[in-house]
């Protein structure tokens, strides 16, 4: 079952948060030229300011912000629930800060100096990966699952189940592309934002936990398989 929902008036609006006024032009610039409408500000807390008081498509976020870094107006918004796309951008390029914002809800992650070309690109599959969830509804469900996107609830025979929020965000991009073979390469490209890591146990693990939770018979899995050599499918 797959409920409608509206779409956003909101779909090509873009939040800058950079306080480097040269790089914050040339990211305005940019993404007006592609067609984005965008509202640019310099600090973290007119970052959140802005959000509590309009829709945006995606947030482009300088990590290395004064006052409120990056990484706090990320954890901040992933806490209060909101779900707009992140892609953070900074010139620190060790892993574990990486690793940091992505645990922290940031769906991508982009180091300074960065080619205009592939950061549009990216913003273009964050924007486009939002807008696709906005079509498929509000709520889906499978066997005796329910899972409720827009409160990122899931409910099993009626009671609830507490996912992380990593583990949610595999559900639902499983589901994006049901009934789909999907790789553990694509996973961890779009789910984690790992790029070039070859990780594949993260993705065999909480796939794992997914089924423990979710099938009748997690060791005989009926809608969360695995196609051998290929990756998962989400059977619905």
């Amino acid at each position: 079952m797959i409920a409608p929902a509206a779409r956003s008036d909101d779909a090509k609006h873009v939040l800058v948060i950079e306080d480097e006024p040269q790089m914050r032009a040339m990211l305005v610039d940019n993404l007006e030229f592609e067609g984005y409408r965008v509202t640019a500000v310099a600090s973290g807390e007119e970052a959140l300011q802005a959000v509590s008081s309009r829709q945006f498509a995606l947030l482009l976020v300088d990590v290395m912000l004064p006052g409120i870094s990056g990484f706090d107006v990320c954890r901040t918004l992933r806490a209060q629930g909101t779900r707009v796309p992140i892609i953070l951008l900074t010139a620190r390029t060790h892993e574990r800060d990486r690793v940091r914002g992505l645990d922290l809800g940031a769906d991508d992650y982009v180091s300074k100096p960065f080619g205009v070309h592939e950061l549009l690109a990216r913003v273009r599959a964050q924007v486009r990966r939002d807008d696709w969830h906005s079509m498929t509804g509000e709520e889906f469900s499978f066997g005796d699952v329910v899972v409720r996107l827009q409160q990122r609830l899931v409910l099993r025979k009626g009671r609830r189940v507490a996912l992380s929020a990593r583990e949610f965000e595999l559900l639902r991009y499983l589901f994006a592309h049901r009934n789909e073979v999907v790789s553990r390469e694509q996973l961890l490209r779009d789910v984690w934002g790992y790029g070039q890591l070859t990780i594949t146990r993260t993705v065999d693990n909480y796939v794992a936990k997914l089924r423990m939770q979710l099938e009748p018979k997690p060791h005989d899995p009926r809608y969360l398989v695995t196609v051998h050599g290929s990756g998962y499918q989400l059977l619905i």
